[in-house]
């Protein structure tokens, strides 16, 4: 499969509603098997998880940065694009159709 191909997209699990990361079940430190990176969930400001996004994105309540979809896309596409050798152009796009989707940038 050449690296125009790839959707970074078609996965199987729950993933971040705001930076698109797959979600470990637990609140744990980032996991890398392969060529996939885990993030561990979010928190409420009472301590409990908050399954719809990552601990990078969502802590205690709140999101860790305020930011915009564009900014967000600008940070995480070239961990993306190296993670699955892909081109830093490619990424973008998919991220681009993709994070719309997403519960953080949907809202709009």
């Amino acid at each position: 499969m050449s690296n125009v191909e790839k959707n970074i997209y078609n996965k199987e699990g729950k993933l971040c509603q705001s930076c698109g990361f797959p979600l470990s079940n637990e609140i744990s430190e980032m996991t890398e098997e392969g060529s996939s990176i885990t993030l561990p969930v979010g928190t409420e400001e009472d301590g409990s998880t908050n399954e719809n996004f990552c601990k990078y994105c969502y802590d205690k309540g709140d999101f860790v940065q305020a930011m915009t979809m564009e900014e967000m896309i600008n940070a995480c596409a070239p961990t993306v694009a190296e993670t699955h050798s892909m081109e830093l152009k490619e990424v973008k796009k998919q991220m681009e159709e993709f994070f719309p989707t997403l519960k953080r940038w949907g809202q709009k």
